[in-house]
């Protein structure tokens, strides 16, 4: 089994990627979410079940092509923010599909309950088996409290749904908001001890062959940052303990940075000041 070549066609048509996992693309793009929002289809060739992960944007005609796919018998969500979760209430009244998430707010009961999709909150290490696929839930708090990966192996096939957690090109957010650096690291370490032949399906950006070393890159790509904050605040204070801005560590460390996104950096930057401060770092 082979992922295809393609990358991101326009959105709304359907892809294959796997024989498991099919990507819808929400017409959704902007700074934050690149392409936009990767919605994805789950379930064996041989199902005419599918489950659907992060339903994406309250757009109609992404909504009814999604239901057009297959019988949709759940829906999981990776996380709360409304660029995977606004279209969630329409899609289950359109489907009648329960919907989980970690967050028990964002869960609904549906009115056609799946045998093996289970009901309620999402639960570390809980497997949940539907639509002929086996999915293993992942608690990867970081981007935010309520992250999840889901992890899945079919036919000798391995798969990462990995919602916000990992991309599938560039670097994910960790804003000072609702995303914490620390939990997001420890997140990443447990994302590199994946098997090497992992795909990795993103919540948004294409596929990639190898989650397990996107992971390890990611790891690297923070602690690399990290020097480089710990760099900026020893030469705009003398003292890494000083109080500065995180607008003009954004400066120095993300120089080159789109204006767009520049509010996003600076929440960023909080966030890692508010790890060295954990780590004692800082008064």
């Amino acid at each position: 089994m082979t992922s295809s070549t393609l990358r991101h066609p326009a959105p709304g048509t359907p892809r294959r990627v796997l024989d498991f996992a099919t990507v819808l693309l929400a017409r959704n793009p902007n700074a934050m979410t690149l392409d936009g929002t990767n919605t994805w289809l789950v379930g064996a060739p041989e199902s005419d079940e599918r489950i659907v992960i992060d339903p994406g944007p309250s757009e109609r005609e992404h909504l009814r092509t999604l239901h057009e796919q297959a019988r949709i018998t759940g829906v999981l969500l990776t996380h709360h923010h409304p660029d995977h979760t606004e279209g969630v209430a329409e899609f289950a009244e359109l489907t009648g599909a329960p919907v989980r998430a970690l967050d028990p707010e964002l869960c609904v009961a549906g009115t056609t309950p799946t045998a093996g999709f289970g009901s309620g909150p999402l639960r570390e290490g809980e497997t949940l088996n539907a639509a002929g696929v086996r999915l293993r839930v992942m608690a990867t708090p970081g981007h935010t409290a309520d992250s999840l990966c889901l992890h899945t192996e079919h036919d000798g096939v391995a798969a990462l749904f990995s919602g916000d957690s990992i991309l599938g090109r560039g670097s994910t957010v960790v804003a000072a908001e609702d995303g914490d650096l620390g939990s997001y690291l420890e997140s990443l370490r447990r994302l590199t001890e994946l098997a090497g032949n992992t795909w990795l399906l993103p919540g948004h950006g294409p596929e990639q062959p190898d989650a397990r070393q996107t992971a390890v890159n990611y790891l690297d790509h923070r602690r690399q940052r990290l020097d480089q904050v710990r760099a900026a605040l020893r030469k705009l204070g003398g003292d890494p303990g000083e109080m500065v801005a995180p607008g003009e560590v954004v400066d120095i460390v993300y120089a080159d940075v789109d204006p767009a996104v520049r509010p996003a950096a600076e929440s960023t930057v909080r966030a890692q000041l508010n790890h060295l401060r954990e780590l004692g770092e800082l008064d």
